[in-house]
């Protein structure tokens, strides 16, 4: 996607924490030289196990952490240059985030109506006092919580879990945003419930033309919702492109390694060996590919050097020394599967 139709890009970013007493050099390397774009109307699964760097890519897009390096682009502008409170203000009114725990975002001694019109205080000045309330209805109508008169006043122990993170949505469009950073939003929800999130998703996409960043380490919802797919590991990107041709024809052994663990549904689980080695190092990490202590193809270059993201479709990247030379992989999962 050409630049100038990104509406959030991020060029060569990175995240490091430092490690132990104040006086240490160690650094945790959270984020290393990520690169990727997200299209306005569009959703982008950032896919990954626990602990890849995901949740801290979130919080760089929602400038609650400034980059150790590179830049963030939002709407042609530099975050850099987003330093005085209106700005950031203006910038939190396009881009807002939906958490992870939806239990733990409501505060309980409050009714819902309490943190919404808030909301609406802080970033609809447009709106006036008298017409808030309906509003707040009109938005939790929009998110599938009817009747909306009806939930407002009630307190979060009355609402499921779904329910509680519709309200976390409905926050989230009440200032009209372009862009929602949605941090694994459905999974500590029932799988019986979660589908219905993921259209919602899909719904804001289409009827509001609200982007989305998708932050999961279930690859199967990647598959059903996203338009495009990041793969992380170990703080890098290891493959990125369109989500049908990511899924369908993996090139990193990573991915395939995702789409590996996917159930199906028409054969016996049975235990298996390929997934072996050390875990990622990510505390003052070696030169080489992270993924090599994992890899069943790793070769000896892969020490020597760290593969850097490069096409090999259009459209496609993968940062992997092996990756050019192996034919394409298709997914072993079948589509119903997924």
């Amino acid at each position: 996607m050409p630049a100038d139709e990104d509406l959030l890009r991020a060029e060569s970013v990175t995240k490091h924490f430092g490690v132990g007493p104040p006086w240490s050099r160690r650094r945790l390397h959270a984020v290393d030289d990520v690169s990727l774009s997200i299209g306005a109307g569009r959703i982008v699964a950032l896919v990954g196990e626990s602990g890849s760097g995901k949740s801290t890519v979130v919080r760089l897009f929602a400038m609650l952490a400034r980059p150790t390096a590179g830049e963030i682009y939002f709407e042609g502008r530099p975050l850099s240059k987003v330093r005085r409170r209106p700005a950031q203000l203006a910038y939190r009114r396009k881009v807002r985030i939906v958490f992870q725990d939806p239990f733990s975002v409501s505060n309980p001694a409050y009714r819902i109506s309490h943190s919404l019109l808030r909301t609406a205080r802080l970033h609809r000045p447009d709106v006036r006092p008298a017409n808030r309330r309906a509003e707040i209805e009109r938005v939790l109508d929009e998110v599938g919580l009817s009747p909306a008169s009806e939930i407002i006043d009630r307190f979060p122990f009355e609402l499921s879990g779904g329910q509680r993170q519709r309200v976390g949505f409905a926050e989230a469009l009440l200032s009209r945003p372009r862009l929602i950073l949605a941090d694994e939003p459905v999974s500590m929800l029932d799988v019986s419930i979660r589908i219905g999130l993921l259209n919602l998703m899909a719904d804001l996409r289409d009827r509001e033309g609200v982007s989305v960043l998708y932050v999961t380490h279930d690859i199967a919802s990647a598959w059903y919702l996203a338009d495009t797919v990041a793969v992380m590991y170990a703080g890098k990107l290891v493959e990125y492109g369109p989500a049908e041709r990511v899924l369908r024809a993996p090139r990193h052994p990573y991915t395939q390694l995702l789409l590996s663990a996917v159930p199906d549904p028409r054969v016996v689980l049975t235990l298996t060996e390929e997934d072996v080695g050390e875990p990622p190092r990510v505390i003052d990490p070696d030169e080489g590919c992270r993924f090599r202590w994992r890899c069943p193809y790793a070769q000896d270059r892969c020490a020597e050097a760290t593969p850097a993201l490069g096409p090999i479709e259009v459209g496609h990247h993968v940062a992997c020394f092996v990756a050019p030379e192996m034919a394409p992989a298709p997914s072993s999962v079948p589509t119903e599967a997924l």
